[in-house]
């Protein structure tokens, strides 16, 4: 029994020795992982234009209210509602009859004015050869000269009163002032028009268009900044529905005075619309350049955190290790965004793979990667 015994103790004591060792063998691979893989990028620093974006909304450089200059029944509506017309296009016809029934009465009247003045300059002639040999009286010759003014006179009336007479049978034509788009037609045919009253229809021009914006006077006097320093400035304009800012336009006024009750400083931009698709009235998004950065400091968007309302960025130093830094952030350029302070050039930040971060001072494997896209080329900045 006891030889039994210590054979038993012996076997124990081995095991146990044995269970030993691989449990230290497995803290030891336990206790030291590998550093984290994280992408970092150098923070860039590179010239942007900064842009700030401002409501506008699309104005008409011309309206006109269309009314006729003549009274009338109308006897034709020459236009579809709400189609581009060019200027010149006949949009009414009134009732031409009763204007050319004046036009051939005037005609009369200036023939038989024209006949009466080559009588009366007739016999004034006559009367400056007969008073020479003293065959008439002084006071006959001269009426014979008034005779022959005063039909001239009458001649020249008549010629005015065809001109009016045949003006007013062209304004029996209500034609478009300017090229753009028709309203809707008010005074319908068969109806009766009186002139200077009657509203026809509406008439806008539509290329090119005004957008108009309000900017404040902060960003007001950075744009009149950039603008001294170019004759040109060209904004980028979106309208409703769109997405971004597909369209450019130029500015061309600016007002002379900031509003004192608002605050802002109005601008217009010129739009070009050559196939009118846009409408006066829409609402417009306009970028227009307010600042230029010589050098700005800029990181990808995805590396900046949110701690309440602080925001802050992994910065990796020299020994790969980890720092959190707060940043204060400027405006937003594509997919970058300016850093006011916070950051140096030529530092390193994670962009990927930050939640693999737990503490301060903890080692990562960094993973090198561009900050900005190849294929993102946009330098626009918006407001953060």
């Amino acid at each position: 029994m006891p030889k039994v015994g210590l054979r038993s103790l012996g076997v124990m004591l081995v095991i146990a020795l044995l269970a030993g060792c691989d449990a230290r063998g497995e803290a030891d691979t336990t206790s030291a992982p590998p550093p984290p893989e994280v992408d970092v990028a150098t923070v860039l620093v590179e010239p942007v234009t900064l842009r700030e974006t401002f409501t506008g909304r699309v104005s008409s450089p011309q309206t006109v209210q269309v009314r006729p200059r003549v009274s009338g029944y109308i006897d034709e509506v020459a236009f579809e509602e709400g189609e581009l017309v060019e200027a010149g296009d006949l949009l009414f016809r009134i009732d031409p009859r009763p204007y050319e029934a004046r036009v051939q009465a005037a005609k009369a009247s200036l023939a038989q004015a024209r006949s009466q003045r080559q009588l009366a300059e007739v016999e004034a002639e006559r009367a400056r050869t007969l008073v020479g040999r003293q065959a008439i009286s002084r006071e006959q010759h001269d009426q014979r000269q008034a005779a022959a003014l005063n039909a001239r006179a009458q001649e020249a009336e008549a010629e005015a009163t065809l001109t009016s007479a045949e003006l007013e049978l062209q304004y029996t034509r209500v034609t478009a002032p300017v090229a753009g788009r028709t309203g809707r037609a008010m005074v319908t045919k068969g109806n009766l028009a009186s002139a200077d009253q009657s509203m026809l229809t509406t008439l806008v021009s539509v290329d090119p268009l005004y957008v108009y914006f309000d900017s404040n006077e902060t960003e007001a006097q950075g744009a009149q900044t950039l603008l001294a320093q170019s004759e040109t400035m060209t904004l980028h304009i979106g309208l409703t529905g769109e997405t971004g800012f597909p369209h450019q336009g130029q500015l061309d006024f600016v007002d002379n005075q900031i509003n004192a009750d608002t605050g802002t400083l109005r601008y217009r931009a010129v739009l070009p619309n050559p196939d009118g698709a846009f409408r006066p009235g829409q609402f417009a998004r306009v970028e227009m350049p307010v600042a230029n950065l010589s050098e700005a400091m800029l990181i990808n968007r995805k590396a900046v955190l949110a701690n309440q309302d602080r925001r802050f960025v992994y910065v990796v130093g020299d020994d790969d290790t980890v720092t959190p830094r707060q940043v204060e952030l400027g405006r937003e350029v594509g997919e970058l965004v300016v850093i006011r302070d916070g950051l140096k050039a030529g530092e390193r930040v994670i962009v990927n793979g930050t939640q693999k971060v737990f503490a301060p001072g903890m080692p990562v494997a960094p993973n090198p990667v561009a900050m900005r896209e190849p294929a993102v080329t946009n330098d626009v900045a918006t407001r953060s």
